[in-house]
């Protein structure tokens, strides 16, 4: 029990490591920074021809990290579950996200190329890592509990998220408190703050987690292992076809999460260009966020054991299509800015329910021993989520000119998951992964 409660601790510590770069890099500082500053706003940049604006030119960066993700992720996982090494992938995953965090620190205005080159490396260690991590969770958790450590790893997240950013805020804004004088520091130190962060506060998962599945045959040597890798791969191709409600589920959320990730990515640049948002209040609007979010994932992680994964991403569903249309009409009611504001409360509340919900209900529906090769593929429908949602949001942005007529593109993404989603019959789910041999 002392052993599975010091691995639940370190899994969970994973989250609140590498939050700190899906907030500061991903959702707040950095993506706000290299879409208005590094590549133009929206004098833009032109690329092979096509003139394209700053946040459209770092939608497409992100669009290319995801596809590399997407398309490793189950041949990696394959390899990860035969050979009993899903920890050495998520460590070399997760370093090689911090030092490409860290080279961000030398990247300025114009640097459009080699800011691409190093976000997207250093989004692929953050993002591939979690194919790894998110495996270990059905081995660390039961069927009655995998709903709220979920939600636990999801809620610590958001507490080092938040941590970092107030962190940032201090540095950027108010530096006598710690100690350096005005202008000590610039966004680009934040940058190293997130490596920092991420590298530190990571090591307990290393020190914790362990591997469960037996070793592998001799495989002697790299090539063999990538045939063996294939071979697993389209293994799993074929099973999944067995399991008709997790395929289901898996096209569900291939759609719903294009929307919802590309909500998280768009919304500070969403802030700062259409409603003039400087980096401190963006800041403490996402603080806002990350607040919200800690208590609505462990609400949601609860409410998923008492009332079932599906129905509780369902409600949070409804909630994010309300938000998208919102942000379409902003300034409806009140001032745009205080919408927004009220919209960050609900996007935060919904935002963590809606990830570790989900985490948890493909876990329930994995066999045992598959975890690694199955995460893969749920990996991918993550990843082409990403893929997607930025993509589209790019080009309407690149054809309109208007990061709101942009967003609206977003409810047919969620529309459509949430279609499906309700056509996935969860009981029968766990039914068919019990019932089938590992």
């Amino acid at each position: 029990m002392k052993g599975r409660r010091r691995e639940v601790f370190g899994w969970v510590m994973y989250d609140f490591a590498n939050s700190a770069f899906a907030t500061t890099i991903a959702a707040v500082i950095f993506n706000r920074y290299f879409a208005t500053v590094v590549a133009g706003g929206e004098k833009g940049v032109d690329i092979f021809g096509i003139h394209l604006h700053g946040a459209a030119f770092f939608t497409f960066t992100v669009s290319i990290a995801m596809i590399l993700v997407a398309l490793s992720a189950p041949l990696l996982g394959a390899i990860a579950d035969f050979t009993r090494s899903k920890k050495r992938f998520l460590i070399l995953y997760c370093y090689t996200g911090v030092l490409f965090t860290s080279l961000l620190y030398f990247i300025h205005e114009g640097d459009y190329w080699l800011g691409a080159l190093f976000s997207i490396i250093a989004t692929v260690g953050f993002a591939g890592g979690n194919v790894f991590y998110n495996a270990f969770l059905p081995e660390i958790a039961t069927s009655k509990t995998i709903g709220r450590i979920s939600g636990w790893g999801f809620t610590l997240g958001y507490l080092g998220g938040g941590l970092l950013l107030v962190i940032n805020l201090i540095m950027l804004e108010h530096p006598t408190w710690i100690g350096f004088p005005e202008g000590t520091f610039t966004v680009h130190h934040t940058f190293l703050s997130v490596s920092l962060w991420w590298g530190l506060f990571a090591l307990p998962t290393f020190f914790g987690l362990k591997e469960r599945k037996p070793v592998g045959s001799r495989h002697g040597g790299i090539l063999p292992l990538f045939k063996i890798g294939w071979q697993r791969v389209f293994q799993t191709l074929k099973e999944i076809q067995s399991y008709r409600e997790l395929r289901k589920f898996l096209l569900a959320f291939l759609l719903y999460n294009d929307g919802i990730q590309t909500v998280i990515i768009m919304a500070s640049i969403f802030g700062a260009e259409v409603l003039k948002m400087e980096t401190g209040e963006l800041i403490l609007y996402f603080l806002v966020i990350q607040g919200t979010a800690f208590w609505g994932s462990l609400l949601f992680g609860y409410l998923a054991d008492w009332m079932g994964k599906k129905k509780t991403i369902l409600l949070t569903l409804w909630v994010w299509m309300v938000v998208v249309v919102w942000a379409f009409r902003l300034g409806i009611f009140w001032d745009p800015k205080t919408e927004y504001w009220i919209l960050g409360i609900l996007a935060g509340l919904v935002l963590g329910g809606s990830q570790s919900v989900t985490r948890a209900l493909a876990g329930s529906f994995i066999p045992e021993g598959k975890s690694a090769e199955f995460f893969g593929f749920f990996a991918i429908a993550n990843k082409f989520a990403s893929i997607f949602g930025p993509l589209t949001y790019g080009i309407i942005l690149t054809l309109t000119g208007s990061l709101q007529n942009a967003i609206l593109s977003l409810i047919l993404f969620i529309g459509l998951g949430t279609f499906l989603l309700l056509r996935v019959d969860e009981k029968k789910g766990i039914e068919e992964m019990s019932r089938r041999p590992a």
